[in-house]
């Protein structure tokens, strides 16, 4: 049995440039999905939490937990926390990639395909 592995101890600095990494990425996708007319999604960050409505109401809210060390996404399947392994965000139970979820996540509430 291989162990599972652990979750990288960043700096603040690095936390705060990886967590910005993900939400500005995130950012990006549903700028180009809005302007290419893949999906009306809109998108709404402060700070370090990122709001995404989708076209039915529902939203998907990504957000930093700087204390933990932690990202957090919130969807209508549940709420999920991911730390910083191997160099990819991984959902703290099942070790899924955070783009992973959160595309999963999108797809169901927005009713068609979405990957991040």
């Amino acid at each position: 049995m291989t162990p599972e592995p652990s979750a990288q101890l960043l700096s603040a600095a690095d936390y705060v440039a990886f967590t910005s990494a993900v939400l500005s990425s995130v950012e990006a996708t549903t700028d180009r999905w809005l302007e290419s007319g893949v999906i009306d999604i809109d998108s709404h960050r402060t700070g370090g939490l990122l709001e995404l409505t989708l076209p039915n109401g529902s939203k998907l809210i990504v957000n930093t937990q700087p204390p933990l060390q932690e990202l957090w996404l919130a969807a209508k399947a549940g709420g999920f926390h991911f730390k910083f392994v191997n160099s990819a965000w991984r959902d703290t139970k099942d070790g899924r990639e955070f783009f992973s979820v959160l595309s999963t996540c999108a797809s169901a509430q927005g009713g068609q395909d979405l990957r991040f």
